[in-house]
């Protein structure tokens, strides 16, 4: 009895046709992300005329560069620029130095607590961080540390680090102990070990939490608001943003150019670091 097999052809266009749905749903879920950002970067660049027109057209007719010379033109557009910068990168890399001992601590020892650390820092991750801002304006307050950005700086690193030190745990734990060891038979420290050894091995890792922390914190606007007060010379690019905005109305050519300017960073660093977010976040989820 002979059975008759399907064609290689009919299977793919049976796979294809059962894809098909997922595609269509894929596509239409980038195109409800991407449209925001093609309309923020469209009225960029669109005439003021065309902003106010009662007929917006999602193609602009004519482009202009004046709406970013005025916001590049604005007060304060370098100074919060360094501000933005140095508030992110300092938090950034504060919350990695801290977080790669903690997670190395929990994957690697075994001390009394452990259990119960990890579950503290995963109620501080699931915390909504807007209910700490009273909290944090009074301390701030009382201890002097209002309108600086050190102030800011220390905010964002206790928002970014659970989650790093969540992704760099279950990331150090899926490395094999056995290599370490056998670095330490040949002479090396623990220290030394997990430097030539581990180290090397964490960055998906390290690229994927650099990431988020720097998303979250470049784009931070509450507390940038709340905690930075008078001195308008700490202020930080999301703050910086509102200063289009005055009782006459809102110039929203300026505003969607100066949006755009401040995206770019963020897509930049999502650019160079892509390859290795996808790797990283799955390794730091599954493992350990």
């Amino acid at each position: 009895m002979s059975t008759t097999r399907p064609s290689p052809r009919r299977s793919t266009a049976h796979r294809a046709l059962r894809r098909l749905p997922l595609r269509i749903a894929a596509a239409l879920t980038v195109l409800v992300c991407l449209f925001p950002v093609y309309w923020m970067m469209s009225t960029a660049l669109k005439p003021s005329r065309d902003i106010q027109s009662y007929d917006p057209r999602l193609i602009p007719q004519e482009w202009t560069l004046d709406h970013f010379r005025r916001a590049v033109g604005a007060d304060g557009f370098g100074l919060f620029w360094r501000n933005s910068i140095l508030v992110t990168l300092s938090a950034v890399l504060l919350a990695l130095l801290v977080a790669l001992g903690a997670a190395y601590a929990v994957a690697r020892l075994r001390w009394r607590g452990r259990r119960q650390f990890m579950l503290a820092v995963f109620i501080a991750q699931m915390a909504p961080w807007e209910s700490l801002i009273i909290p944090v304006y009074i301390i701030s307050r009382d201890t002097g540390m209002l309108d600086r950005l050190p102030t800011l700086t220390l905010v964002y690193f206790m928002i970014t680090l659970p989650f790093t030190v969540v992704v760099l745990r279950g990331f150090i734990a899926g490395i094999p102990p056995e290599l370490e060891e056998a670095a330490q038979v040949d002479g090396c420290t623990r220290l030394g070990a997990f430097r030539r050894v581990a180290f090397p091995l964490l960055a998906p890792g390290l690229m994927a939490t650099s990431l988020f922390g720097f998303i979250t914190a470049w784009n931070e606007f509450t507390y940038a608001n709340f905690l930075i007060i008078k001195q308008q010379d700490s202020r930080t690019l999301p703050v910086w943003l509102s200063s289009f905005q005055s009782t006459f109305g809102t110039d929203w050519g300026a505003t969607m150019a100066a949006a755009t300017l401040f995206a770019l960073p963020a897509l930049i660093v999502f650019l160079v670091l892509q390859r290795h977010v996808t790797s990283g976040l799955a390794s730091g989820g599954v493992k350990g």
